[in-house]
């Protein structure tokens, strides 16, 4: 079982639909945890178009990777997925065989209205979606050549 960590600024948004993609897509095989430079809360709207692909966070918290990182948690794959300067602040996990960044579009720059930002969000998630999916079956190829 691979056990991956998603990391971006807030741990409001992109690293929570990641998480939440990568455990449902791995059903097991494969488990996820978010966390953020700067936790903040969730993205109401986030939880929204989550709950549209039949996804519940509306439950889930926020986490400090510095806070993982302390507690010595150990993961197969470190993925950021924020913007590139914010990448940088992350810290190496020892024992980390994968690291890999995926740049998405902050949801906290959106504008437009409420309906075009959501869809611009929906966007950001299908991205995500596919990115994870994708991920799920290179850890299903490295598993089964293990």
């Amino acid at each position: 079982m691979s056990k991956v960590l998603f990391i971006c600024v807030h741990n409001s948004a992109r690293s929570q639909m990641a998480e939440a993609f990568l455990n449902h897509y791995g059903q097991g095989r494969h488990v996820a945890e978010s966390a953020g430079f700067e936790p903040t809360t969730i993205n109401p709207a986030v939880v929204t178009v989550m709950a549209e692909k039949g996804i519940d966070i509306s439950g889930n918290g926020t986490d400090s990777v510095f806070d993982f990182y302390k507690d010595g948690r150990l993961y197969s794959a470190v993925v950021t997925v924020c913007d590139e300067g914010d990448e940088a602040q992350c810290p190496v996990f020892p024992g980390v065989a994968f690291r890999e960044h995926w740049p998405f579009p902050d949801p906290e720059g959106l504008k437009g209205t409420d309906e075009e930002m959501l869809a611009q969000l929906r966007d950001i998630r299908d991205a995500i979606e596919a990115r994870v999916r994708a991920f799920v079956e290179v850890l299903d190829r490295q598993d089964a050549e293990a």
